[in-house]
């Protein structure tokens, strides 16, 4: 793959890249870097986080990444998520890897790494203590945004370590590039202003779209909105798991799926904001090797013209705004194509005991934040 080609692939990860030259100067030696990205176990996993991470961290691999992925445990007891049960935040992290397994990343070139043995190096704490000495308090709150925490709520000690801690994991891992959804964007950058401060290269900053929920749960923004409403949009209107039929889960059933598929918002003719155009962008569409596609056909009855052959996004897009693909006729497609991407996820979780058990500990534990 010549250098172009790797920049270009990686531009389809970054929904932002800070900066495009410092990658393209990395990706151009023609060397493995370490990429990373962490992940709080919280849960049942989604699409976007089961495939849509896949989908990424096989992208930077093919472009030369060795991925290093945190399982942020000790993250996530400081987040409280599963009430702060460090055994089931662990259950869970394993769970999660199950999953990546059967969604087909390419487990060979990623390492998975435990915060928990990360904190036991007296070293790590040196550089958490070192970051935290960078910045006045108000610096680390703004960042708080990462753990899904407006700046306006009430924060702990606790959730503010945090913040100097997922700093600290990009440059104890030896980090150059962090990949990371867009809402991890400030610690990123705060990575950046203070690497220099503490001897580390900036990391650079591949920052992926957030996909939308299913359900229409925001109205319109404002022309300018403030910081706090274009916060509070975001998070109500990503998927999450505390909303199941706001997102396709990784061992929903088919049934699940066309019922959730079937309820989406998918306004006709309109794309901006729609999730179903999402789920077509950025699973479906990238996903056709996959499905030994090579393009997708919509299914219509003949008195409605008949099937639509799609070669690309851009096609879809073009003929759903001109109102050629009715939504349920969109959504049906969707649904099928999206049990068929899941298929070996359910099968791994039926028929491996490791899996099957771990999964039906994830589903007795209440969801949490």
């Amino acid at each position: 793959m010549s250098l172009q080609e790797k920049l270009s692939l990686l531009k389809t990860v970054g929904e932002e890249i800070i900066q495009v030259e410092e990658l393209e100067s990395l990706i151009s030696k023609n060397e493995l870097f370490v990429a990373y990205d962490g992940f709080e176990p919280s849960g049942q996993v989604h699409i976007a986080t089961g495939i849509l991470r896949t989908i990424n961290v096989n992208k930077m691999i093919a472009s030369g990444a060795h991925f290093k992925m945190l399982v942020a445990d000790w993250h996530a007891y400081l987040n409280n998520k599963m009430g702060g049960d460090m055994e089931k935040i662990q259950t869970v992290g394993k769970y999660l890897i199950e999953v990546w397994k059967a969604s087909g990343m390419k487990l060979d070139h990623v390492e998975f790494v435990w915060a928990s043995e990360v904190v036991k190096d007296p070293k790590y704490w040196e550089l958490v203590m070192k970051i935290a000495k960078t910045n006045a308090i108000k610096r680390f709150v703004r960042a708080a945004e990462i753990m899904g925490r407006a700046e306006s709520m009430d924060l702990t000690l606790a959730q503010l370590m945090y913040v100097a801690m997922q700093a600290a994991d990009v440059f104890y891992l030896k980090a150059r590039v962090t990949q990371l959804g867009m809402d991890q964007r400030k610690v990123n950058m705060l990575a950046r202003e203070i690497g220099p401060q503490l001897g580390f290269d900036k990391p650079i900053v591949v920052s992926h779209h957030m996909l939308l929920g299913l359900t229409q749960s925001s109205p319109s923004p404002s022309p300018s909105p403030a910081p706090s409403e274009a916060y509070e949009r975001t998070e109500r209107m990503k998927m999450s798991k505390s909303n199941p039929d706001s997102a396709i889960f990784m061992t929903d059933t088919t049934e699940e799926i066309s019922r959730k598929i079937a309820r989406a918002y998918c306004p006709e003719g309109v794309v901006e904001e729609n999730p179903i155009l999402e789920y077509c962008k950025y699973i479906i569409f990238e996903s056709l090797d996959q499905l030994g596609m090579d393009k997708i056909t919509i299914e219509r009855p003949e008195k409605f013209g008949g099937p639509v052959i799609l070669n690309s996004f851009q096609d879809l897009e073009e003929k759903y705004v001109a109102k050629e693909i009715h939504p349920q006729d969109l959504k049906n497609t969707v649904a099928a194509l999206i049990d068929k991407l899941i298929e070996p996820v359910r099968k791994h979780f039926e028929t491996d005991p490791r899996a099957k058990e771990l999964l039906e500990k994830v589903k007795s534990y209440q969801i949490t934040r």
